[in-house]
């Protein structure tokens, strides 16, 4: 049994953020951090494009920046989220960068601002084309250097302790559900610990494995979204999935290699086979569209055309910006035979961020006492139906300083839980085959992409509904006959948010943002927040 004062699950720069923040408030205090692969291995680390914020006042402001938030998201968000996140934001970037963040900057001397869909001013920070690896390493480095961290890699956690675990029944509507600290499985010696907390952050990232096509690792199965559904917490708007219109169309690659908006901010085009620009037809944004809009619109071409894919031509861009700005996208091209100079790059849209997940208020608090949740796993009311390019980056910061504000002051009165008991793996044994998980894993995928998709229909999300139950039977009576394994606890979280997505789906008759149904084509005039 482990006991520390802070719990942190996950280590993207939502976590880390708060660890570090934490760590340097209170020398004497303990924190641990758990991820279940390496430290660095987050959602942090692939995001490409930047971190929104306004920079330049002379051509940029809040409001701009807010109303541009508001419009993505079109009529969710909610706007008091929207505007301390504008608003807190610029002074949370400066701090990342006195941390050591090295963003591009102009031959000037000043930062290189970049533009990317649905804004409407150059407000994007970013470090060549991989922003988030920039971040990542900066953080972490600062965090192993301070000694009241403590990193438990290679830990897969498996729940959330609460008084359901002490023998009381506990329902979404209880009142007063307390969280205790979790269960892990120590993926090398394979035991279940204990770890008690006071204070306990959720920050695992997104869901994006839920479907066969994602830009998201690996690792990125729903399992904090998951949990706290498992332990009666509030998820909200899960039904709102971006796809990201452009990742390389490369079939049978998993995770699918994003190609960064930013690419379209600095004058990237899409065209059908024949070359013809389309996006003109769908908004008069065109290839700079909010990513609801683009990526409807290619599925939308894909499908007239029966063709597997769209290209994004690249030769507006000078050849100079090209190379310095995105050199990570010419390599990755290059390797597979496409001088992006001179060839246009086949893409297709693939799941990309989460807009809902675990209900939060203003400063994180889920609806568990104790438990907070920042990061891509929660829903803040900034994406609303739609996230703008950039923002998730910056919801980070802004959310895990505005945990760390509630947190510090709250501390002192929470005592650790005592006769917490172990965790009990009777009459359980080893799995006798493996393709058991994994198949589950492959049909789960294929529900999701077929049926809960860019396009939704009451036919296919009934459909999906039932097919999910199936699979969320057969794999309960696993983890109950089974020793655990990641791969287990990973499927049933994966089983978890593929129905909390479809069932949001099917809850919402209108088609509002991310979430499209032929069955309701249009808006109602209703945006409420769908909860669970």
């Amino acid at each position: 049994m482990h006991k520390v004062d802070f719990l942190v699950i996950g280590s993207g720069i939502a976590g880390l953020t708060f660890a570090l923040k934490t760590a340097r408030k209170f020398p004497s205090r303990t924190i641990a951090i758990i991820t279940k692969a390496e430290e660095d291995e987050t959602n942090t680390k692939y995001a490409q494009g930047g971190i929104a914020a306004v920079w330049d006042f002379e051509k940029d402001s809040y409001e701009q920046h807010i109303n541009d938030t508001l419009i993505a998201g079109d009529g969710l968000c909610k706007r008091d989220i929207v505007e301390i996140v504008v608003k807190e934001g610029p002074e949370r970037v400066r701090e990342i960068i006195n941390w050591g963040a090295d963003f591009d900057k102009t031959k000037e001397g000043e930062y290189a601002l970049g533009k990317e869909g649905g804004h409407s001013q150059f407000r994007v920070l970013h470090h060549k084309d991989v922003t988030g690896k920039e971040i990542e390493k900066t953080l972490l480095e600062e965090a192993q250097s301070l000694p009241n961290i403590t990193f438990f890699t290679h830990h897969f956690v498996i729940d959330i302790i609460t008084q359901h675990h002490l023998g009381r029944i506990v329902t979404r509507h209880s009142p007063d559900i307390q969280c205790y600290g979790v269960y892990v499985l120590n993926k090398e010696n394979k035991s279940i610990e204990t770890v008690l907390s006071r204070i306990t952050v959720m920050a695992t990232g997104g869901a994006g494995q839920v479907y066969k096509s994602t830009t998201n690792p690996l690792i990125a199965t729903g399992d904090g979204m998951a949990m706290v559904y498992r332990a009666k917490g509030r998820v909200a708007n899960m039904e709102f999935v971006q796809f990201h219109p452009t990742s390389l169309y490369q079939p049978g690659v998993s995770p699918s290699f994003l190609i960064t908006e930013a690419i379209r901010g600095a004058g990237g085009v899409l065209r059908n086979s024949n070359g013809a620009l389309f996006m003109q037809k769908y908004d008069a944004r065109e290839s700079l569209a909010p990513r609801d809009i683009v990526a409807r619109a290619i599925d939308n071409e894909m499908k007239l055309r029966g063709e597997d894919f769209v290209y994004l031509d690249c030769t507006p861009i000078a050849k100079d910006e090209l190379l310095n700005h995105f050199p990570n996208i010419y390599e990755k091209c290059k390797s597979i035979g496409l001088d992006i100079l001179k060839d246009p790059i086949p893409v297709v849209p693939a799941a990309h961020y989460m807009c809902g997940g675990i209900q939060t208020d203003a400063f994180g608090h889920s609806s568990i006492q104790y438990l907070y949740s920042c990061g891509e796993c929660s829903s803040t009311g900034l994406h609303g139906a739609n996230r703008l390019a950039s923002n998730s980056l910056l919801e980070a910061l802004v959310f895990a300083n505005r945990i760390f504000i509630d947190a510090c002051e709250k501390i002192d009165g929470i005592a650790l839980a005592d006769q917490i008991p172990d965790w009990n793996a009777e009459g359980t044994d080893d799995p006798k085959e493996m393709v058991m998980i994994t198949q589950s894993v492959r049909e789960l995928k294929e529900i999701m992409t077929n049926y809960v998709g860019i396009v939704r229909s009451n036919e296919r999300l009934d459909r999906a509904l039932t097919r999910l139950h199936l699979l969320y039977e057969e794999t309960e009576k696993l983890y109950e006959t089974t020793t655990l394994s990641p791969q287990l606890c990973e499927l049933r979280n994966l089983i978890t948010v593929g129905f909390l997505i479809t069932r949001g789906a099917a809850i919402r008759k209108e088609s509002r943002g991310l979430h499209y149904t032929t069955d309701y084509p249009h808006h109602s005039k209703w945006a409420e927040d769908s909860m669970f």
